[in-house]
């Protein structure tokens, strides 16, 4: 079973930089997909990044150029460094991901494509 731990959330000024981290315990073999989603207050849950095993990764419109996802494959963590925060970026954070054994899985932002969740990390960007 893999498991998911995000960490790295914090309150943070506009313009400001934060690194989000994914450990992921119970990863194996196969292929995987690992993703970072986020929930705004009163709002649906939104793909953010995702990232495979071949290191494809995708964005959504409103991150890219801010964002990056990557993955340390000798650590099993993944990270979303987050530069140029903006107060629409606060949200609660969350850790996803896929695998298979048969599959070679392409990135993501749907989240009905993962089916390993963390418990999420806030970040809070101020104006």
């Amino acid at each position: 079973q893999v498991r998911l731990v995000e960490s790295g959330g914090a309150s943070v000024q506009a313009g400001g930089s934060l690194r989000l981290s994914c450990a992921v315990a119970g990863y194996n073999y196969g292929s995987y997909r690992m993703g970072w989603f986020r929930q705004p207050p009163g709002e649906e849950r939104e793909g953010v990044a995702s990232i495979n095993m071949s290191g494809w990764t995708d964005y959504v419109d409103s991150v890219k150029g801010r964002f990056i996802i990557s993955m340390d494959n000798a650590k099993n963590i993944v990270y979303l460094q987050m530069n140029s925060l903006k107060p629409e970026d606060t949200a609660m954070y969350y850790c996803a991901a896929r695998v298979s054994a048969v599959a070679d899985l392409a990135p993501s932002l749907i989240q009905n494509e993962y089916n390993r969740w963390g418990q999420g990390t806030q970040v809070t960007v101020s104006s």
